[in-house]
């Protein structure tokens, strides 16, 4: 049993109370947003070559907090991929809000409509936190996740995107910061060595904070620039997000070897794309 969550949930039991009124009050106050819409497209690079992109996850997978996929996180990620590789990325979404690693593999996973896929990026974490899974269990998840995709799809690249920072959302309280945040970073580093443990499964480990966004973009950002409702990431995170999982893939030598691309039928091998 790891001894950081150990620790961590001896002392947030007594809490529980305290921490169910306040989350009760926080989505009161949020508003609630609808996912993005528009789930797959095509960013086209003047190559004959077409990669398959599939991601995979939570609400911010999903895009709450922009319109459209094509502006938010998935879209972003497919076109700096296609203008850093010079190919033609073919996208497509799979994702809902609430949704834990679990949901995912039980409910997501059984939809998928490609029948072939290049590579799969997953975005999860935080609602595994919020429902209080712990670190053996969540293990056990993700496992079942990388199998179950694995199966369906052969030995392509999966990345697991950075854990949510959500000891930075503006929404929540010091006490959420604290349980919660704590909770998370712990299944990130679980989920680290999950895919040390793995051929072809990648997570970006970086962990997000918004000093570094700050000295990054602008000194004249803010807090409130990043997210659109306190929780959900705002159209800048996700493009801004976006990119550094765009540099994560494109940097990494095992990744772009390990990648099919074909001889540029957009058909996809029955597969339908629509530009986006």
């Amino acid at each position: 049993m790891n001894a950081k969550y150990v620790i961590g949930a001896t002392i947030a039991i007594p809490l529980l109370p305290l921490l169910y009124y306040q989350g009760k009050r926080i989505r009161s106050s949020v508003p609630k947003l609808p996912e993005a819409t528009g789930v797959e497209g095509l960013c086209p690079s003047g190559s004959k070559r077409v990669l398959r992109l599939l991601s995979i996850g939570e609400s911010t997978i999903a895009g709450v907090g922009v319109k459209t996929h094509a502006e938010g996180f998935t879209g972003t990620l497919g076109k700096e991929i296609a203008k850093k590789l010079n190919v033609n990325v073919a996208w497509k979404v799979y994702a809902r809000s609430g949704y834990t690693a679990k949901k995912v593999t039980k409910k997501i996973v059984p939809k998928i409509t490609w029948d072939k896929a290049d590579i799969i990026v997953i975005g999860l974490g935080g609602n595994d936190a919020f429902t209080l899974n712990n670190p053996s269990e969540w293990r056990k998840d993700i496992y079942a996740l990388i199998e179950g995709l694995h199966a369906k799809f052969g030995n392509i690249p999966i990345i697991f995107t950075n854990m949510p920072p959500i000891k930075e959302f503006p929404a929540f309280t010091p006490l959420i910061k604290f349980t919660i945040g704590n909770l998370v970073e712990i299944l990130g580093n679980e989920l680290n060595k999950v895919t040390a443990n793995r051929a072809n499964v990648y997570y970006s480990a970086q962990k997000i904070t918004l000093a570094d966004w700050i000295g990054r973009l602008s000194p004249n950002a803010t807090p409130s620039d990043f997210f659109s409702d306190g929780v959900h990431p705002s159209k800048l995170t996700y493009q801004f997000w976006a990119k550094d999982i765009a540099d994560f893939i494109v940097d990494n030598d095992e990744i772009v070897n390990s990648l099919y691309l074909d001889d540029g039928n957009d058909s996809n091998n029955g597969n339908n794309v629509n530009k986006g």
